[in-house]
């Protein structure tokens, strides 16, 4: 009897030895990632993203190409108003494209170098490595790290990551204000390393016509004189073709949600005849601040140099020293913010306030 006691006690106390040996503690779970991040060639990745900024959280679907070295593709999708944004980045530089438009800013900037996206897989495993006050923990399929979050917004204090255990793919990101309230929350449902792109894939042009491609006729819908087949899709207007773009007539006045303390709206101002239906806001006291709202007649807009910042439901361009300028683009209408003494965070929350407000 003594003998099989001790036969069980041994057996036990290499089970739990072998146990032991498969858990990785945060310094070997750094260095493997250490690894993976400077060893990335490519990934694409989709999901969710809620933004908590506004009085109803806002869903997006996410999409994210990469493939090194500094060639990026995100696909925003507004899931309640069917709007799609693509920010790219190639060797031309930067672009905000809105395909359902036919519209695309161009950007000089060294984004995301400098500035990282809570979707990027690059940003997230950085903010881990350089967070030397981390917190690392475990659950059933995770490894959990809560880091500092620096996201060009004070606003945005801390967060969350979850990285699968197998292999280091994102999972989920909470990124929290000063009194720990969820602002951003993302949801990967689908994250693959090592990603085949086709060559044209981080393309503008490819990127502009892919999002309507089933307007477009194919090789097998033409006759054998090389003409177009109708087959009851409806083609891309001309005058889009020919580089106009539609006319979408006037969105009225679409004022922010939020203002910041002390703050009025001054007056507004339509401009009378003008082709691009431009409105100005004008706010004045703590701050004084200007807001410009138009629609875009140029298929192509390019930017001064300066520095993207992240809004939640798209990218803006920052430029400008002594009085700078706040410049993106939603739902075909280009917003402007100017100012000489609004503070960045403060051009970001009004921004992002303007995100579904109707005209009036």
């Amino acid at each position: 009897m003594r003998r099989i006691t001790w036969i069980a006690a041994i057996v036990m106390c290499a089970a739990i030895m072998l146990a032991g040996c498969g858990k990785k503690d945060a310094a070997a779970v750094l260095k493997d990632l250490d690894h993976v991040v400077s060893k990335l060639e490519s990934y694409q990745g989709t999901g969710t993203m809620m933004l908590h900024t506004g009085q109803q959280p806002q869903e997006y679907q996410v999409d994210v190409w990469y493939q090194n070295p500094s060639y990026y593709r995100i696909a925003l999708k507004n899931a309640k108003k069917d709007i799609t944004q693509i920010v790219l980045r190639n060797d031309e530089g930067v672009f905000v494209l809105t395909p359902s438009l036919n519209k695309s800013f161009r950007f000089q900037s060294d984004w995301p170098e400098k500035q990282g996206q809570v979707y990027l897989y690059q940003t997230l495993i950085h903010s881990i490595l350089a967070d030397s006050s981390r917190q690392f923990a475990t659950e059933k399929d995770s490894y959990v790290f809560d880091v500092a979050a620096n996201y060009q917004t004070a606003s945005l204090v801390r967060q969350k990551i979850w990285l699968s255990k197998e292999n280091y793919a994102p999972q989920q990101v909470q990124v929290s204000d000063a009194n720990a309230n969820v602002v951003v929350e993302v949801k990967f449902n689908q994250f693959e390393f090592d990603k085949k792109f086709d060559k044209d894939s981080f393309e503008m042009q490819r990127n502009m016509t892919s999002m309507n491609v089933t307007t477009l006729p194919t090789v097998s819908q033409v006759d054998e004189n090389g003409n177009p087949i109708d087959d009851g899709s409806v083609p891309i207007p001309q005058d889009q073709l020919a580089g106009k773009t539609q006319e979408l007539g006037s969105f009225g006045i679409i004022e922010p949600a939020y203002t910041p303390e002390g703050v009025k709206l001054h007056d507004t101002q339509q401009i009378k005849n003008a082709a691009d239906h431009s409105v100005l806001l004008r706010y004045s006291g703590t701050y004084n601040y200007t807001l410009r709202e138009s629609r875009p007649q140029d298929m192509e807009v390019s930017m001064t140099p300066g520095t993207l910042l992240f809004l939640g439901h798209t990218v803006g361009h920052l430029s400008g020293e002594d009085l700078k300028t706040l410049a993106w683009t939603y739902d075909g209408i280009e917003y402007r913010l100017t100012s000489a003494d609004l503070p960045q965070d403060e051009m970001i929350n009004i921004a992002a306030s303007l995100q579904d407000q109707p005209g009036k």
